[in-house]
């Protein structure tokens, strides 16, 4: 998987397998084609970076793609090179530059932004809950030893760190930093998240 950056400093990837490509740009239609002409691609790796298509559709938070994706049976617990599943990429996924700028923009204006920012949240939060119940390992581990709970701690990720926990993420890993989703939210004096995952421990 190669990459460019945009003038504000966003990377644009650019897949060598057709239906990754779509499935990153949220080309819902094309995904259908592609999977129409061969099933077979359906958990296709690509050559740059092992990206499956709902690694891509997850990485850009795209739920309908993701949601078509996973109605085909598509495998949550493949990897990439970084060893990171879907879920990996759907909790460590952040406002685009183009988000913050609707929200900069429009916030004056009858809380406008604001809605545009939960609204964002909460589709992101509907995509890893579909992640979940379509049995993706929580304590799935990439390649700095780092579960989805570690990134959403890291990212103060309140209602992501929660949906995790509920469904049996375990806050006492340890990365290869010796650190746990506990330790980082002790780290980061994140009170609310570390009142969270004292509950469950």
């Amino acid at each position: 998987m190669t990459s460019c950056a945009h003038a504000d400093g966003s990377s644009v990837h650019a897949y060598q397998q057709p239906i990754c490509q779509a499935a990153y740009r949220n080309e819902l239609e094309e995904v259908e084609l592609f999977l129409a002409e061969d099933p077979n691609k359906l958990n296709v790796k690509d050559s740059f970076g092992g990206d499956t298509p709902l690694i891509c559709a997850c990485r850009k938070g795209h739920i309908k793609v993701a949601s078509y994706l996973l109605s085909r049976e598509a495998n949550v617990n493949l990897t990439n090179s970084k060893e990171r599943t879907c879920l990996h990429y759907a909790v460590r996924r952040k406002f685009s530059f183009l988000d913050y700028l609707l929200i900069i923009i429009l916030m004056p204006v009858l809380l406008v932004g604001y809605i545009i920012m939960m609204s964002r949240t909460r589709q992101n939060e509907r995509l890893i809950r579909l992640l979940v119940q379509s049995g993706v390992n929580v304590d799935a581990v990439d390649y700095q030893g780092n579960t989805a709970l570690h990134y959403a701690c890291r990212m103060k990720s309140n209602s992501i760190v929660l949906i995790l926990l509920e469904a049996r993420a375990d806050p006492e890993i340890k990365n290869k930093d010796g650190e746990s989703p506990i330790d980082i939210a002790h780290r980061l004096k994140f009170g609310k998240i570390l009142d969270m995952l004292k509950k469950y421990t």
